[in-house]
């Protein structure tokens, strides 16, 4: 996982980064945001649809292992799951697709959102920087896209295997004869979504969300694609496709274990937003590179930071 060519994306990363750490204090060995989280790992199985619009291996193969991620907003490790600021939650997937002579894999990365409150990174930076001073409601009278996102609602979920989760970006998968087709990732649970009011959360456990993971295996998520129409903008995350497009499945993934020495498998793992595999590319939506960026940058902090924490 290399950073981006342009070094300016690079230099936004790394102020993102940056401004992160002075918003939610230094964690070392924890990530700036999504810091408390779970590994699990269990497999996929695509579906007849999937190998019809891709051409990548885990779209083809008749299952490929994975490792999956669930986690909660903000870069506050210890943060209790019935805080607010946990919402969005977040769900990364990895497809290992070999492991010799290389190691070699391909990631989605989704919240619970399914929208971004800015288009480009810089926007982003200026966001974190204006929380950081105390200023968001600035930044929000210049930026009334944010304004929907930071109004539109954040519900408490029953548990992690009980809400969907947006890869919000759009991304190009490629059949065997060169058709290409705009998609937006998103993970549906087979038992379906179910969010908590706010009585019911305030009689929750502190760690209601992870302590429940480990009984909830087998978890099992469809893995669904939302497809873009014509005049559909494919480079803006703030942008909603409209409800009618087209809806397939691309597959379907059991999550059965949760990950042994859990901390340092944390600690260690980069998911990388770029899909770096023959059959997906990603769109030209300027996030994307932008967000690889801040994975491996932070990433590469995480891995200096040794032992992992408990």
């Amino acid at each position: 996982m290399p950073l981006p060519t342009d070094p300016k994306t690079v230099e936004t990363s790394n102020g993102i980064v940056n401004v992160l750490h002075e918003i939610f204090g230094p964690h070392p060995g924890f990530r700036p945001v999504h810091a408390k989280g779970i590994l699990l790992s269990g497999h996929f199985k695509p579906t007849a649809v999937a190998s019809s619009l891709s051409k990548a291996p885990h779209f083809n193969n008749p299952t490929t292992p994975v490792i999956a991620r669930f986690s909660s907003s903000t870069g506050i490790p210890q943060l209790p799951d019935t805080d607010p600021n946990g919402n969005p939650r977040g769900f990364a997937l990895r497809f290992q697709l070999a492991e010799t002579p290389r190691h070699v894999h391909t990631d989605i990365v989704s919240h619970s959102t399914p929208f971004f409150p800015v288009r480009t990174g810089q926007e982003f930076l200026d966001f974190f920087t204006a929380v950081r001073d105390n200023k968001v409601p600035d930044f929000l009278s210049t930026h009334p896209k944010a304004v929907v996102f930071v109004q539109a609602p954040k519900p408490f979920p029953a548990s992690l295997d009980r809400e969907a989760y947006f890869s919000v970006n759009a991304f190009k998968l490629i059949d065997k004869d060169g058709k290409e087709t705009y998609i937006r990732y998103r993970f549906v649970p087979e038992k379906g979504v179910q969010h908590l009011g706010e009585e019911d959360v305030k009689s929750k456990p502190a760690n209601y969300l992870y302590d429940e993971v480990a009984h909830a295996v087998p978890i099992v998520f469809k893995l669904m694609a939302q497809i873009a129409g014509p005049g559909d903008v494919t480079d803006d995350s703030t942008v909603h496709w409209p409800d009618e497009r087209e809806i397939v499945q691309l597959g379907t993934v059991t999550l059965d274990k949760v990950a042994d020495n859990n901390p340092e498998e944390q600690r260690k793992i980069i998911f990388d937003p770029v899909p770096r595999v023959e059959g997906v590319e990603p769109s030209d939506d300027p996030l994307i590179d932008v967000r690889a960026g801040v994975y491996l940058i932070s990433g590469r902090e995480r891995r200096a930071a040794h032992p992992a924490p408990a």
